[in-house]
């Protein structure tokens, strides 16, 4: 990509658009374009064919999509196949067909099987059964992959997948209903401190309820590592095979709480909701493939966590 290319960040207000924009700003590229979601429903496809019919992007990153935790997959799947699907091949197909010279689809790792070997690879994608809790998102982000594949077989199209693991940071999602594990802990912990805060009755120490039982193991990766991860396989990575992004590192959900509950300072209980899913047991990507191309993480959890936290009280994002 040059300085002056017309890049293209579909999802631009996101957890992920916003920051593969950050990143692109750092780096210099001045013509970045984005599409107001108000004016530009990516779901339509004559609004998406409009966009690039007019705007001509040279670059698109496709960070786009329709994204939640386990309670808002588990309940509405429907949306999240239908809003993943139309949005991801409005796009591609529109890339193609007005000539953009590069498109990077990002998908998920929850397209890999429940029970997968550990560390995931990119092999063993459908080798087995999903995750039930969001398997309506996981197969739209699979046809994703195959949309991308089968561009590039018959149409020559240079579209590349990268399967980013869970990713936090800044303008990530804390509504209680619809956001993944981690916005979800900071939001609940820095509530519960902020009731102890406030409390005029006295002495009060608040318990805090979390889903299932804390064994489940996640990596973690922030999303500014995650963009420079974009830019690495954008400017060096030409294969139609997916690519894993992740750290190569987990940590189970209750250590995360309790990590969590430290920076925020948080004093009350926590009470494992058994009743509720765990999910997939364990979940961490190889990343070999990625490291080769010489992209490492820089920050570190715990950095992460005090950044995003530090982020979440400054702008009170719900």
């Amino acid at each position: 990509m040059e300085s002056n290319s017309k890049i293209y960040v579909a999802g631009n207000t996101g957890l992920v658009g916003s920051a593969i924009i950050r990143m692109l700003k750092r780096r210099g590229f001045t013509n970045i374009l984005s599409s107001p979601s108000n004016r530009w429903d990516l779901r339509r496809q004559d609004r998406v064919q409009e966009f690039f019919r007019v705007n001509k992007p040279d670059y698109v990153f496709l960070a786009a999509a329709k994204v939640g935790g386990i309670g808002a997959n588990s309940s509405r799947p429907a949306e999240f196949i239908y809003d993943n699907l139309m949005i991801q091949t409005n796009i591609i197909d529109s890339a193609c067909r007005y000539g953009v010279k590069k498109l990077i689809f990002l998908g998920s790792s929850c397209i890999y099987p429940k029970l997968p070997k550990i560390p995931i690879t990119e092999d063993q994608l459908m080798t087995s059964a999903l995750e039930p809790t969001n398997d309506a998102y996981a197969v739209a982000k699979i046809a994703g992959i195959k949309m991308c594949q089968a561009y590039r077989e018959q149409y020559d199209f240079n579209a590349i997948s990268l399967m980013p693991t869970n990713l936090y940071g800044p303008n990530d999602n804390f509504d209680l209903e619809s956001s993944h594990v981690f916005p979800a802990l900071i939001r609940k912990f820095h509530e519960g401190k902020d009731q102890v805060d406030h409390d005029l009755g006295g002495p009060f120490t608040p318990n805090i309820t979390l889903w299932g039982d804390g064994s489940p193991m996640r990596e973690f990766l922030h999303v500014d590592d995650l963009a420079e991860a974009c830019y690495t396989c954008m400017e060096k990575y030409e294969s139609g095979d997916i690519i894993n992004v992740g750290t190569g590192e987990d940590v189970t959900i209750k250590e995360l709480a309790e990590t969590i509950k430290d920076v925020t300072g948080f004093d009350g209980g926590i009470t494992w909701d058994t009743s509720k899913p765990n999910g997939t047991p364990r979940k961490v990507l190889n990343v070999d493939k990625l490291k080769s191309l010489g992209w490492e993480p820089k920050i570190g959890l715990r950095e992460g966590i005090e950044s995003t936290y530090e982020w979440y009280k400054n702008d009170n994002r719900v």
